[in-house]
Order: C-alpha cells, then structure tokens, then sequence
C-alpha cells in the first residue's frame, strides 16, 4: 500500500514519560507523526503533548513486557498502513538492591521487558524495514552497559544485552539501507530511580541530566547515522 501521508511515522515505546515522551516530542518537532506506547495510562495525555506540536499521536496502552502487548503493538503498527521510518525502543525498567534480597519476578519482568521485548519489537519492525529498504533504529541503552553494576546487576546485564545487540544489528543491517543507533544515557531525571526505589542510593540523590536534552542528543544521533552517543555528559 503507497503511502498517501506527507509526515513519515515514529514508533516510541515507554513514551508517556521521562525520555521516551521526550523522543515523541522531538520526532513531532521534526514532522514525524508518532505511535507512543506504554504500559501506563499517562500514555494519553502524553499523546495530547505530542499532539498539540500538530502531528498525530496515536497512545497505545501495552504492556511490552508480556508477548501478547508486543503483538497488539505491532498490530496497532501495521492497522496504521504506513510504513515505519523510525522506532525509538525505549522500554525499559530497573530493579535495585543486593541480589540476593530482590525480588525475583520483578527481575524477570525486568528481562522481560528490557531484553525480551527488545528483541520482539525490533525482529518485527526490522524485517518491515528490510523488504522497503530504509529506516531508522534508535535503542535506548545506558552508560551502566560498560561496565558491571553491583546492586543493579539485572539492570546493567540488560544494558549491556541492548548495547551488544545493537552494535551486532548495525554490522548485519550496514547495506541494508537501515541505519542502527544505541542512546547511552547517564543518570537522567526520570521516573526511572522511584519506580526501581533508587531515590536514596548516591546516583539516585545525585545531579541528573535533563530527559529532554537525552532524547534530543539520541534524535539527532540516529538522523546522523552514528553508532552510538553518550548522551548529555
């Protein structure tokens, strides 16, 4: 189906908040009408943000972390008709504390949503990309992927999935016409370190960086095709 629509199209997952609505928003300043997607429903009044930059924002209330919210993702997606020009895979959670006193199911929907759901979305939009030839990938990684993080370890050892998997798919995607980019964002004044109950740790009490200045420093990386940048620091 020949695209009738003169905007290109975005996806951002873990949009209604923190740097996700800030990569709508960026994609909505550039043109880009935007499907969001999250798991919350702050998801539609993130969409009207997005929406009153006079582009079309559509909400999507999934969870990505079961498999069944990644297909009614991609569903929404292909009921939209148009191709996707870029996707922003932003997803993401942390779980904080000494190992051996974490709560296991939480790490599991942590793996679940940081890795598992990475890999889904990104094998379902990727092979769409594939067969037109162009597109734009921007994961959403963290500085905590270079180096081993105690008290953190499920979370970094995610991190470190995202960034290794998107350094291997921008090896498997350079002729492709595709472009891949990793966003390593340092502390960053989110919702991240209360919904991981970080707030007392030194990182979470310490200077962050400003989500909107994260998004925009990951936007204009993937639009310059760069590998990666560490963003705000």
């Amino acid at each position: 189906m020949e695209n009738s629509y003169s905007s290109q199209l975005a996806v951002v997952t873990g949009a209604s908040s923190g740097i996700g609505l800030e990569l709508a928003k960026v994609f909505a300043e550039h043109g880009y009408d935007v499907i969001m997607a999250a798991e919350d429903g702050g998801i539609e009044s993130a969409a009207d943000q997005v929406h009153s930059l006079g582009v079309i924002a559509t909400p999507v209330q999934v969870d990505l972390a079961t498999g069944i919210g990644v297909q009614r993702l991609y569903g929404r997606i292909q009921a939209m008709g148009r191709p996707v020009d870029a996707i922003a895979i932003n997803a993401g959670v942390g779980v904080s504390g000494p190992f051996l006193e974490t709560d296991l199911d939480a790490e599991l929907n942590l793996i679940n949503l940081n890795v598992v759901s990475t890999v889904c979305v990104a094998k379902l939009v990727l092979c769409d990309m594939a067969q037109r030839g162009s597109g734009r990938v921007l994961f959403t990684s963290s500085i905590a992927a270079d180096t081993p993080a105690p008290f953190d370890a499920i979370y970094g050892a995610s991190r470190a999935f995202v960034q290794s998997f998107a350094e291997a798919l921008r090896n498997e995607l350079k002729d492709t016409g595709i472009t891949v980019t990793s966003l390593q964002a340092g502390p960053t004044d989110t919702n991240f370190f209360r919904r991981a109950d970080m707030e007392d740790t030194k990182v979470g009490a310490g200077k962050k960086d400003d989500p909107a200045d994260v998004a925009r420093q990951g936007f204009e990386a993937m639009m310059s095709g760069k590998d990666h940048v560490v963003a705000a620091r």
